[in-house]
Formats: C-alpha cells, structure tokens, sequence
C-alpha cells in the first residue's frame, strides 16, 4: 500500500515450537536474571500486500499473534524490540506500534542501524526507547505508490493518516507536534524528497528517543522495570 518510506525452557523443544520461534524471530532465555523476550522487526514491514521475495520483510500477521502471546504469557517479565526497518506499509507499522504501546509487559526498544519512517512510531510504541550511536532514522510525509486519484477525497486520507502518525509519535514521546512536522516537511535534506534524517544523537536531543543506549542499557533499563525501579 505505501511506503512511509512504517519460551522456551532449556531442554526438549518440538519440530513445531523451532518453526514458531524462526517464524517469529524471537528468542526467549530462561536461565538469565528475568526472562524476556526478544522481538525483531527487520527489513521492510509487510502489509496487506506481499512484496517479492528477495525483499527481507517483517510480515505483521506473525508479529500479531507474537505480541498477544506474550501478552497473555505469565513466565515471560518483558519484552524487548530490536528495530533495523527501512519502513513498509503504514496501517500495519502502526497497528504494530498500537499493539506493542498498549502492553503491559514491560517493553523497551533499541534503533540499530536504521529505524527509517514507520519505524518511528515503532521506536517510541515501547515504553522507553534507545537508539545506538551508528544509527538513523527518517523522517518524512507519507507517501503512496502506485495508481492515486487526484481528487480531494485522496488528500482527505493523506492528511487524517499523516495526522494519526505525528499523534501517535508525539503522544508516546516528548517532541511537539509542531517540531515533528517541522521535521517531517523539511526541504533541502533528501534528494528529490522532504523530511528529515535523524542521528542517533539527534533523535535523542530532539526528544524523539529517550535516550542513546545499546544492548547492555536497553537490558539493564527493562530489567529496572520488572523490579520496580
């Protein structure tokens, strides 16, 4: 549709549960200090179209019926999502993002390498956010692809989506709303595009994420969660 460019123990596991776990991407370790579960969201987000099979792709209806597993899980204390996403498909990178801000497993999330469009409101779904030195993320206006009717119904939609986007991203972070679409439309940055391209630095002073971090932090920072720190 678009390109916003969006437990085990130890021991015996079934033909079927490894075949889950690829499928998922997710690993879970239950001999550490707490158990947590580690969720990927990699390569493009797919959505209600499937993209051609050289693309690496995460598909959201695996992540889905993930994120309700371990919702329900009791075993599992928290969850941590590893963003590398260069963006994909809209409505499915934010019903991602509503599913996961709407949790109450503990979650954080770490930006390595890229957190590109809807990987945003991806980044900041999660109830406190990292992001690595090394890494970026974009920011831009929605765009779509394909066959568009230029009619004011067509604008209608493009507005009320990119209005849900910069909601949703300020409502679960501590930039304004005036500032994200400052970023969002800005001109002179992208080649033949608008938008912005954030360091990891940057989309910490910008208040996008809360903090520049890597694996050891984000682990230390959900485990402060689970123990009530």
């Amino acid at each position: 549709m678009d390109n916003y460019d969006l437990n085990e123990t130890v021991g015996e596991v079934t033909e079927e549960q490894s075949e889950e776990s690829e499928k998922y991407r997710d690993v879970a370790i239950p001999n550490a200090r707490h158990l947590i579960h580690c969720l990927s969201v990699i390569g493009q987000i797919e959505g209600h179209y499937i993209l051609p099979p050289q693309n690496k792709t995460t598909k959201y209806e695996h992540i889905m019926p993930a994120l309700v597993a371990i919702e329900q899980d009791s075993s599992i204390e928290g969850l941590i999502i590893i963003i590398n996403t260069v963006g994909g498909d809209v409505e499915a990178g934010l019903a991602l993002a509503e599913l996961i801000s709407s949790m109450k497993t503990p979650t954080v999330s770490i930006v390595v390498g890229g957190g590109h469009s809807i990987g945003v409101p991806l980044a900041v779904s999660a109830r406190r956010s990292f992001i690595v030195r090394s890494a970026t993320m974009t920011i831009h206006p929605v765009r779509l692809t394909g066959l568009v009717l230029g009619v004011p119904q067509t604008l209608s939609y493009f507005e009320k989506m990119q209005e849900r986007i910069v909601r949703f991203v300020t409502d679960n972070s501590r930039i304004s709303p005036e500032r994200f679409k400052e970023l969002m439309l800005k001109t002179g940055e992208l080649v033949m595009d608008v938008g912005s391209v954030l360091t990891g630095e940057d989309a910490v002073k910008e208040g996008i994420i809360d903090s520049v971090g890597g694996l050891s932090e984000a682990i230390e920072c959900l485990y402060g969660m689970i123990e009530g720190r």
